[in-house]
């Protein structure tokens, strides 16, 4: 496996010198909470680097389903990593990812089935293991902003400032639901929230990295907030600690 960050990670390392201090922030929370809107524009306002690394449990899930392996035999799933290369390259909205030298289309990291595929396989602790040097070595860019599950409590627990979205799982879920009626995804809203229910079981209960927040983290409801009021609120915070 060989971590990529790509040339955009680079070039921004270089926008340290000259400029303010540039800040590790991390963003965790469970599906439906508006991590990646939110993530992505507060990394916009600020300039920084956005890392998605729910996107990379997704482009193993991704392959795993490609190969028709199972993801609950831990021999198949070895064998997959061992042959498996993951690049993170940054972009002006986002990044993409890079699975064996070939850019995956983002719709195709992003299916209901890959989600819950993810969602398994990130229980294992071989996965996360494997996956820990990757976020981390993208993390070393300056001016970052990590969206994950256990971003400030397992791989950045030095991050600058950390964040915790929640929100009512049945607003998650109506979220969620129109997310994929958007895209064309026929989903049924009790379906959408039953998933999304067994996968906020999963996440909060599994052995390595549960989902919670980290003790320092500024929790926000994002129930009853658009993304911007969020990106508002989280501005306040790191405005004092600039």
């Amino acid at each position: 496996m060989k971590p990529t960050r790509g040339q955009g990670a680079g070039d921004h390392k270089e926008k340290k010198r000259g400029s303010a201090r540039r800040l590790l922030i991390t963003i965790d929370g469970p599906a439906g909470v508006g991590k990646s809107t939110v993530s992505q524009s507060l990394a916009k306002h600020l300039g920084y680097v956005y890392l998605d690394t729910g996107a990379l449990y997704r482009a193993v899930a991704w392959k795993i389903q490609q190969l028709k392996s199972d993801p609950n035999d831990p021999i198949q799933v070895e064998a997959i990593l061992s042959h498996t290369d993951i690049g993170i390259l940054p972009q002006t909205d986002g990044i993409a990812i890079q699975i064996d030298g070939v850019v995956v289309e983002p719709g195709a990291l992003r299916t209901p089935e890959v989600s819950q595929l993810a969602s398994t396989i990130a229980a294992l602790p071989r996965v996360r293991a494997w996956l820990l040097p990757v976020q981390r070595k993208f993390g070393e860019a300056c001016g970052v902003v990590a969206e994950g599950r256990d971003m400030g409590t397992r791989v950045f627990p030095q991050a600058d400032i950390k964040f915790f979205l929640d929100a009512d799982v049945t607003v998650r879920a109506m979220r969620r639901h129109l997310e994929f009626a958007q895209k064309g995804r026929d989903q049924s809203l009790e379906s959408v929230q039953e998933d999304m229910t067994a996968r906020d079981r999963r996440d909060r209960t599994r052995e390595i990295a549960p989902l919670y927040p980290a003790e320092e983290a500024t929790i926000i409801d994002t129930s009853h907030q658009s993304a911007d009021q969020v990106v508002e609120q989280m501005m306040k915070v790191i405005a004092d600690r600039l």
